[in-house]
């Protein structure tokens, strides 16, 4: 009785919080399946449901309330659906990630054999700092001139630690290359700063081959040759235009995840928007939001968890018998999901 008693106990005291922050339009649809999915692993989790979003803004007049925020600091990871933009009102998840200061963005860029792409052969990381750049959003109106000022914050300490993110991933997956994108040539103190803290933090790992190209050049060569990329790592709104840029290669924004990661937290979302002109229809593409679970569970050290996921999302894209409109099929968000599931079986 008493070894019961202490394994419920010790079961309790290891219990991951997850906050569950659905949003708007297909976020909900998409986050049911991924708690489809991962309600089969029977996980030691405790999940808090948090509003964000445009719907959230109508009920509470805000659009990440304090509550939200609270329950997202209390939690060992979030998993984040999509929101509808409300005018004049603050982004929930740039919030999201300065509160939790989630510093460095992954966007894996990968092919998925049966998906119709430009590429079939592209396996590269997009790691876009998360804190600062033009995203900053310190900005000013000087009335008497007609003028709109926008201020690029770039600093040492963040363009330091990122690139140290981006060198310890590329370790970590076994890459071998890490290139630099900035625009040095105009922005001379702000990206020279970034380019010269990236090498500075190169020389601690003489292993890893480095090069730096200006960002037009990158966007150019991951349209035209994007097999010369390992890792890439840039500032914030670089990184925002290059991933989206990248996930067209691959078959889109519905077949790409991404994490936010931090000292102490992670978060963890599906980039593409609330789809309000579907929502409703449950013809949503769950991938991008397993594949982002895949990521949190990783995240969490379920790895075993999380490469099932990863494999059976693309089992089921290389069958091709169970696929959203998106995709070419007919199936509902559910049915995918299910479709997922079932190769997980299969691979167990």
């Amino acid at each position: 009785m008493f070894r019961r008693y202490t394994n419920k106990f010790l079961e309790i005291k290891n219990m991951k919080k997850i906050a569950i922050i659905p949003g708007d339009g297909i976020g909900k649809e998409v986050m049911k399946a991924a708690q489809y999915v991962l309600d089969y692993f029977d996980l030691n989790f405790d999940y808090n449901n948090a509003l964000a979003g445009r719907e959230c803004f109508y009920k509470t007049g805000s659009t990440i309330p304090d509550e939200t925020l609270k329950i997202a600091k209390k939690s060992d990871a979030i998993l984040f659906g999509a929101i509808t933009s409300t005018p004049n009102q603050k982004s929930p998840i740039v919030t999201l990630r300065k509160e939790l200061e989630t510093y460095g963005n992954l966007r894996p860029i990968k092919s998925f054999k049966g998906v119709k792409s430009i590429y079939n052969d592209l396996d590269f990381l997009i790691v876009r700092e998360n804190t600062e750049g033009l995203y900053s959003q310190d900005e000013e109106i000087i009335e008497e001139d007609e003028k709109v000022i926008a201020k690029k914050i770039i600093t040492k300490k963040a363009s330091k630690r990122i690139c140290e993110f981006a060198f310890k991933q590329t370790i970590k997956e076994s890459r071998k290359k890490v290139t630099a994108a900035h625009k040095s040539n105009v922005l001379k103190l702000t990206d020279g700063l970034f380019k010269k803290t990236f090498y500075e933090v190169a020389k601690d790992y003489p292993n890893i081959e480095t090069e730096d190209y200006y960002v037009d050049a990158t966007s150019l060569y991951i349209v035209t040759m994007p097999q010369i990329f390992d890792v890439i790592v840039t500032e914030n709104l670089y990184g925002d235009i290059l991933s989206d840029e990248a996930a067209g290669l691959v078959g889109g924004l519905g077949l790409t995840p991404s994490g936010n990661i931090g000292e102490k937290y992670g978060l963890f979302e599906p980039v593409h928007g609330s789809a309000p002109d579907i929502a409703g229809k449950h013809i949503s593409n769950p991938i991008a939001i397993l594949l982002s679970t895949s990521m949190m569970l990783s995240y969490l050290k379920y790895e075993y968890e999380a490469k099932l996921i990863e494999k059976a999302c693309s089992e089921v894209l290389r069958k091709g018998n169970v696929l959203t409109p998106d995709l070419g099929g007919k199936a509902k968000t559910y049915e995918m999901a299910d479709a997922v599931l079932c190769n997980i079986r299969e691979l167990e």
